[in-house]
This record gives C-alpha cells, structure tokens and sequence, in this order.
C-alpha cells in the first residue's frame, strides 16, 4: 500500500515538472513571435512601402518589450531551472566525496 501512495506522489511530482517546464517553452516561444513581430513588423512595412529604414531609426523603444519582457522571461527560466544552480544535491555530492578522500589521505 506504502509503495502505491510514493509511486503516486512521484507521478504527481514528476507531471508538476513537465507542466512546469512546458510553460516555460510556451514562454519562450510567445516571448519570440511576438518581438520578432514587434521589431521587424513595422520595419519590414518600412521597406514594402518604400522608405529607407537606416541604423539610426532603430531606438530603445522598438527593444524594450524584449528587455523588460527578458527580464521575466529569466525569472520564469530561473523558477523552473536555476533551483540551486550553484549549490545543488550534485555540487555537494561531489564536495563530500572531495573532502572525505581528503581525509583518507591525512
């Protein structure tokens, strides 16, 4: 009976993950159709119609969706994938098994 509840509570755990990690994908994906569109829409129209779209029409304006919208978009990446990206289970792993070979030497 034990193994039944752990063995559901690991697939429950497991399909949070997947739903967690499509949602960033899903993310992803809207974060980059909808700043390409914004950026090269009304440049490309520029173009069609005729007018010469130079460097400098280029402004901070046409790449702040992608800045502050970037900004969330790390956030989300780092909730779904930066739990413990410097001190995680594997990093401590390995540093026990570095110093208890430390000790083996002494």
């Amino acid at each position: 009976m034990k193994t039944e509840y752990y063995k559901e509570e690991r697939y429950k755990r497991a399909k949070k993950r997947v739903k967690e990690i499509k949602g960033f994908y899903w993310h992803l994906f809207w974060y980059l159709v909808v700043n390409i569109f914004i950026t090269f829409g009304s440049t490309i129209a520029d173009v069609v119609r005729g007018i010469n779209v130079e460097l400098e029409d280029l402004h901070f304006g046409m790449f702040s969706v992608w800045f502050f919208w970037g900004i969330g978009l790390v956030s989300h990446w780092l909730k779904v994938f930066g739990k413990n990206i410097i001190f995680s289970k594997d990093w401590e792993e390995r540093k026990i098994k570095e110093y208890m070979d430390r000790d083996d030497v002494n």
